[in-house]
């Protein structure tokens, strides 16, 4: 499930792109929520509460928890699928919803720094629980800022694991990230011009967004920036009907996101869809009546263009879990 890249162009624009894979329809909606929400992590009265002080463009999974989006300081962030995550038990401290994990990021944080800080003294518990069909949520999250830093955030044996470094640009499933690491140090000394693994694997998809990414042009206006990074996602996607039981990283691409940190511009792109459709954070205009607004892709609507005018208000969506 899913495949994640960050660039960096020679005028430093800073442009993430994320394939989103899963064996079903997630059916996702984009939404858009402004500054000044106030969110719970938990319905229960353990529930961790905050105000958003950053407005966000998000894809939903299920409607029950953020997978991906950008906020209005360039900041992105990419919830990803990995089995060996553990988030170990909340203790008495308040709980935040896996599903919330990526939100919170965004309506609190403009830098990677700032999430690094704020998840190693982070005031809450992430908890987990079943997605609509039965899987355990268990993710990993990825964030990348204007300014080209980027991090990986693993639970793993109830512990908080952080990788931070611009270098640290490429994020799969499993195996957990050290251990893609080393693999992908082995594949560069190979070198890619002479082999290439080549199956849907999260560990081989890893290899080649890598190889792929450190060939792209960087001398590049903004456009080109958004087609070189969407180039390499459709070089790691894996097509329709692709499954392997028991493993959920290894599965059909439902749609690709990229995210401009630089523009603050959020495409996306429905596999079953011929066509992009993006949005210009500068362009929304929120109602302080309705914060939340919903794009509806319920039944993969055939739509393209710059859509910020197409968001209807809507009531925010329940965490998973809560």
């Amino acid at each position: 499930m899913c495949t994640r890249i960050s660039f960096t162009s020679k005028d430093g624009r800073v442009v993430t792109g994320r394939n989103m894979d899963w064996p079903e329809d997630m059916h996702t909606d984009l939404w858009a929520f402004a500054a000044g929400m106030h969110r719970t992590g938990d319905n229960g009265p353990a529930g961790f509460i905050w105000e958003s002080t950053h407005s966000s463009v998000i894809a939903a999974g299920y409607n029950c928890g953020t997978a991906d989006g950008i906020n209005d300081a360039g900041l992105v962030a990419n919830l990803l699928y990995l089995s060996e995550s553990e988030v170990g038990e909340p203790g008495d401290r308040p709980r935040l919803s896996i599903g919330a994990w990526a939100q919170y990021v965004l309506d609190c944080c403009s830098s990677v720094a700032e999430v690094v800080s704020t998840m190693e003294s982070a005031p809450f518990a992430i908890t987990t629980s079943a997605l609509p069909n039965g899987s355990l949520a268990s993710l990993h999250l990825a964030v990348s800022d204007a300014s080209g830093d980027s991090a990986v955030f693993e639970f793993l044996h109830g512990d908080l694991t952080v990788h931070h470094s611009p270098e640290f640009r490429v994020m799969t499933n499993s195996p957990v990230y050290d251990q893609q690491l080393a693999i992908d140090a082995y594949w560069r000394e190979i070198g890619g011009e002479i082999m290439l693994p080549g199956t849907s694997r999260a560990a081989d998809r890893y290899v080649r967004a890598s190889y792929h990414l450190g060939n792209l042009p960087v001398d590049v206006d903004d456009r080109a920036a958004a087609a070189g990074v969407l180039s390499v996602q459709r070089n790691v996607a894996t097509p329709l009907g692709t499954a392997a039981p028991g493993a959920p990283e290894v599965s059909q691409t439902l749609w690709t996101s990229i995210a401009d940190s630089t523009a603050r511009r959020y495409y996306y792109q429905d596999t079953l869809s011929p066509d992009i459709v993006w949005v210009e954070l500068d362009r929304l205009a929120f109602d302080t009546s309705a914060p939340s607004r919903r794009l509806n892709l319920q039944g993969h609507p055939i739509i393209h263009g710059e859509v910020s005018d197409r968001f209807e208000a809507a009531d925010p969506f329940t965490f998973l879990g809560t």
